[in-house]
């Protein structure tokens, strides 16, 4: 029942401020990365997505089971932290490093190094996630850790989710030749070329407002659709010539040229870097403290039949996949939808930065909503309150700018509140196993978090990919990406709210309200007292 001091609370939110890093960067960019930038097909992607999260999703138990049979001076969970800190920050790495391959090699290079690098991310995230539950026995308490730990979530996910596009840019500057030719008020001639190849680049006005088209005048319409930028590859001296219209005072310092590929790889190198060296101080300043019952045998078999007869944690492993599904859809089609949409891609930093502190305020007034409310009954209203929200950016048109911020932050506030209580309520799952079968495997329980987690930002990649590709889209097309506009709205509104109300009704389910998780924590209190006075 020990109080856990403020240092060792915030060292515990920097494992997840890391994993954040990790994860925000991988469910947000990873997708239009490897479309737009490694040019593999969406429905190719969602594949991999479902399959290699699938297969991870299975190893998080196996993880589960070797960290409750891990025994070392530093305790079960915490080692693994340590170990694999580095390891994570190199994995994350080889993801946005693009090699010179064809077709199939694409494919190949992307199915290893994802399935790699979730096989770190494992190693490193259960024990983190199991690591809460044994720093404190007092349930109350650690919904507080919880608070802390997704403020450090939601401030990596900021980070990442607010700074990787400005990284992008400024690394991914290729000095090109730019020349730019005033035609009347506003609107203006622009010629760049550069002296190397690049195989993607993106070019826009640095304020993000004029409207591009090719200057080619044997383009028909359709095929020159005027947009806030253009993506397309460049030769080394070959000329590139578009029609830009709505900025006055056009100049070349004004016009910005990225080279996507090497830009998201160089500032994933740099914020890896940051990933390493939070692990390592989460696991310098967090310690072990409630062990498993002193007579308890190691017995796999009865940890896997407690497990299956564990009714809350069935529920919290269904409702952890929903929930994910929701907040992975949403995350995974931000980039997408402000690039091709609202045709501003640097707009979307702006706008993850506000869901990223939306997300912080719903994590900190999650701790005494649970006290008042309760855990179970917060749960259903969180869900029911952001998914409707969530519904209404389908009416916002790519003109209404206010509105979707307002919406997406507000639904974001609401979401925030789901992984606060889910992490807690997976430690009052490993308390109901030991108050009801006298045994304890709580690197089992933990391994739903992480298997639910990755399944379901599997499944919410699948149907990414599997709608995108209905409507045709091609990240490296201009006109099929504006064909897959349809797609892309109803990706970022009704489809994840959908889940959401699903996730609702099956939380209705859930056992454990407050009154019988303070008999569990009072009997489980009185038992570890006897066995230390024993």
């Amino acid at each position: 029942m020990e109080k856990l001091a403020l240092k060792e609370k915030i060292g515990y939110a920097l494992g997840d401020g890391a994993a954040n890093i990790a994860w925000r960067g991988v469910a947000t960019f990873l997708f239009i990365f490897y479309t737009d930038v490694f040019g593999i097909s969406p429905a190719v992607v969602g594949v991999l997505m479902l399959i290699a999260r699938f297969g991870d999703g299975i190893i998080d138990v196996l993880m589960g089971i070797v960290c409750d049979r891990t025994n070392s001076k530093y305790g079960k969970f915490r080692p693994w932290i340590l170990w694999t800190a580095v390891p994570l920050g190199i994995t994350l790495s080889l993801l946005f490093t693009t090699p010179n391959l064809g077709p199939t090699g694409k494919v190949v290079y992307a199915y290893a190094t994802y399935l790699l690098f979730f096989v770190i991310y494992t190693a490193s995230n259960i024990p983190y996630g199991a690591l809460m539950a044994v720093m404190s026995g007092d349930d109350k308490e650690r919904t507080s850790l919880g608070s802390y730990r997704m403020v450090g979530a939601f401030t990596g996910g900021m980070v990442v989710q607010g700074a990787l596009l400005f990284l992008v840019a400024f690394f991914g500057n290729i000095n090109p030749t730019i020349n730019v030719k005033q035609l009347e008020a506003k609107k203006y001639e622009v010629t760049v070329s550069t002296h190397q190849d690049v195989k993607n680049v993106r070019i826009q006005t640095k304020d993000g407002f004029a409207m591009f088209s090719w200057a080619d005048t044997t383009l028909a319409e359709s095929l020159n659709v005027p947009t806030k930028g253009k993506s397309f590859s460049m030769l080394a001296g070959k000329n590139y010539t578009f029609i830009v219209d709505g900025e006055e005072g056009l100049e070349p310092a004004h016009i910005s040229i990225v080279d996507q590929k090497h830009g998201y790889s160089s500032a994933i190198y740099l914020l890896s870097v940051f990933l390493s060296l939070f692990l390592i101080l989460t696991f310098a300043t967090t310690r072990e403290r409630v062990q498993p019952p002193k007579d308890q045998e190691t017995n796999l078999g009865k940890d896997l039949k407690d497990l299956i007869r564990n009714k809350p944690w069935i529920i919290l492993l269904t409702i952890g996949l929903l929930f994910n599904v929701y907040n992975s859809i949403k995350q995974g089609i931000i980039v997408i939808y402000f690039s091709h949409y609202l045709h501003n891609q640097l707009l979307a930093a702006s706008f993850m930065v506000g869901l990223m502190l939306a997300s912080i305020a719903g994590a900190m007034i999650t701790s005494p909503l649970g006290k008042r409310w309760g855990k179970r009954k917060l749960f259903i209203i969180a869900l029911l309150f952001s998914g409707s929200v969530n519904a209404l950016l389908y009416f916002c048109g790519p003109a209404n700018i206010t509105a979707i911020f307002t919406l997406g932050i507000i639904s974001e506030f609401g979401a925030a509140i789901f992984p606060t209580l889910f992490f807690a309520m997976l430690g009052d799952a490993a308390d109901y196993s030991e108050f009801k079968n006298g045994r304890r495997a709580t690197g089992l329980v933990y391994s739903a978090g992480s298997f639910a987690t990755k399944f379901g930002g599997g499944i919410a990649g699948a149907i990414i990919g599997f709608v995108l590709s209905a409507f045709n889209y091609n990240g490296q097309d201009e006109v099929a990406i504006q064909g897959a506009v349809p797609g892309i709205v109803m990706l970022m509104s009704w489809i994840p709210a959908i889940v959401a109300f699903i996730a609702a009704a099956v939380m209705t389910l859930y056992p454990l309200n407050q009154k019988k998780m303070d008999e569990i924590t009072q009997e489980l209190n009185h038992r570890r007292l006897k066995e230390l006075a024993d």
